[in-house]
């Protein structure tokens, strides 16, 4: 059993090498995100939001639901790790 987890683990991890081998390089001027989408954020930002600040409004207008479900994750994580951590007082038991 080991040894299928160990063999699973490394196909994947050659399977993610392998993809990224097409990536651009980091910080590549003529990369697609360069060249396509930041540009339109930059004009059509306070057009599209009424919002000055471009971070802001890529945030909060363009990608508004996933900013919202990073939040709840977080914010689900944050609870869980309260419930897990917290001290029980002795008379309580075993509930």
């Amino acid at each position: 059993m080991k040894t299928f987890i160990l063999a699973l683990i490394i196909i994947a991890g050659s399977m993610l090498i392998y993809g990224t081998q097409d990536m651009p390089n980091w910080g590549d001027p003529q990369s697609p995100a360069s060249v396509h989408v930041s540009p339109y954020y930059i004009k059509r930002s306070i057009i599209d939001t009424e919002t000055p600040n471009i971070v802001s409004s890529v945030l909060a207008d363009y990608r508004g639901y996933d900013t919202m479900g990073e939040t709840t994750v977080i914010f689900t994580a944050a609870i869980v790790c309260f419930l897990l951590l917290r001290r029980r007082d002795e008379d309580e038991g075993d509930r």
